[in-house]
C-alpha cells in the first residue's frame, strides 16, 4: 500500500528499491547523463552507517505529512521498536531501521526523498550555476556538474543539509573528481595525465574513447569486489574439498553465471575473463590437494573448466539503448 502511495511522489533519479528500477538502469542513467550533459566535475558521495542513523522522529514526520491513518503509523512505530536481538539478548532500537524488515528499504527511500532528493532537486534549479546531474541508488549517490565552484558549494550546503537530518556523509568514501568529456579535453589541454576513476555499484568508471574518436564511458568490476569474491569461493571450495567433482563443477558454474548476469555490461570483458580464469586457478589447486599423488594436470582442468565454467559474454545492452527504450 505504502509502494502505491509514495512511488507517485519519488523523484525521477532515484532508483534503488523501487519497482522496475534496478542497479543498471542508475547505471545507464549515469553514463548517458555525463556523456550528453556538460559535466566536468563528478562528487561520489555516500553516507556513514545510513541504515543504522536513521532519525526515527524525523522519520515518522516524514511519513506523516502523507499519511493519516494511524493505524498504519501504530504499525509502523512498533516496527522501528521491535529492537535488535544480540548474542541472544535483545536491545532497543532508538534510531536506524530493522535489518532485514521488508519494509526497511521504503523507510529508507522515504527518508532520503524528503532529506536529500527533494532538496536536490530544487537546489540544481535555482542555485546553480551549470548543468547539474543527479543519480541515487540507496544511500549511494552520484552528482555531476559543469563548473567545479557548483559543485563544492553543494558539497558544502549539502553537508549542512544532511546534519539537520542527523546524517554524515563518509570522509573517506566521499570525493570530488574532474570526470567527463569537457574534463578530459581540459585535462589535455593542460598537459595532464587522464581524469580520476570513481567507483559505483560494483563498477569502476573510466574515461575512454570510441574506434571512432568519440567520448564515451567504460565501466570495469571493480578489482577489490572482485578479490573478495574469489577469496569467498577459496574457503567454500576448501570445505567442498572431498566433494564430487561434478557436484563442485556444477555448483561453480552457477556462482560464475550469477557475476556474469551483473557484471557483463559493455567493455568488462576482460575482467569477466580475469574473473574466469581466476575460479579456474582456485578450483585447480584445490583439486591437487585432495591427494598427495594427485593426477589433475592443467589439460585435465581445461576440460573441467570446458564441461563446468560458462565462458563470459556481454549480456547487457549499451547505456543509450537500454535507456532509450
Amino acid at each position: 500500500m505504502l509502494d502505491a502511495v509514495y512511488e507517485t511522489d519519488f523523484v525521477g533519479f532515484s532508483y534503488g528499491f523501487r519497482p522496475g528500477r534496478g542497479q543498471h538502469n542508475a547505471l545507464d542513467a549515469l553514463s548517458v547523463g555525463i556523456t550528453t550533459k556538460k559535466v566536468s566535475w563528478v562528487l561520489d558521495a555516500d553516507i556513514r552507517g545510513f541504515f543504522d542513523a536513521i532519525d526515527h522522529e524525523w522519520l515518522m514526520r516524514f511519513v506523516e505529512h502523507r499519511i493519516a491513518d494511524r493505524r498504519v503509523l501504530r504499525h509502523i512505530k512498533k516496527w522501528l521498536n521491535a529492537g535488535v536481538l544480540e548474542d541472544g539478548e535483545w536491545r532497543r532500537a532508538t534510531e536506524g531501521t530493522p535489518q532485514g524488515g521488508s519494509i526497511s528499504p521504503l523507510l529508507a527511500n522515504l527518508y532520503l526523498h524528503y532529506a536529500y532528493d527533494l532538496w536536490v532537486q530544487s537546489w540544481r534549479s535555482r542555485q546553480a550555476r551549470g548543468e547539474v546531474i543527479v543519480v541515487r541508488y540507496a544511500d549511494d549517490f552520484l552528482m555531476g556538474f559543469q563548473f567545479q565552484d557548483d559543485a563544492e558549494r553543494c558539497l558544502a550546503e549539502l553537508r549542512e543539509r544532511l546534519s539537520k537530518f542527523r546524517l554524515e556523509l563518509h570522509p573517506d568514501k566521499t570525493s570530488l573528481v574532474e570526470f567527463g568529456r569537457y574534463a578530459a579535453e581540459n585535462r589535455q589541454q593542460r598537459g595532464e595525465r587522464k581524469p580520476a576513476t570513481f567507483d559505483f555499484l560494483g563498477f569502476t568508471h573510466y574515461c575512454s574513447t570510441t574506434r571512432q574518436g568519440w567520448f564515451t564511458i567504460k565501466r570495469s568490476t571493480v578489482q577489490k569486489r572482485m578479490r573478495r569474491k574469489i577469496a569467498d569461493l577459496k574457503v567454500e571450495l576448501r570445505r567442498r574439498l572431498h566433494a564430487a567433482v561434478p557436484d563442485v563443477g556444477r555448483w561453480l558454474g552457477r556462482v560464475v553465471r550469477g557475476h556474469y548476469n551483473y557484471y557483463a555490461v559493455p567493455f568488462n570483458s576482460r575482467c569477466l575473463a580475469q574473473f574466469r580464469h581466476a575460479v579456474i586457478g582456485v578450483w585447480f589447486r584445490t583439486l591437487r590437494r585432495r591427494s598427495q599423488r594427485t593426477t589433475v594436470t592443467w589439460q585435465r582442468m581445461h576440460r573441467l573448466a570446458a564441461l563446468w565454467i560458462p565462458t563470459p559474454r556481454i549480456q547487457h545492452p549499451h547505456p543509450r539503448q537500454r535507456l532509450r527504450v
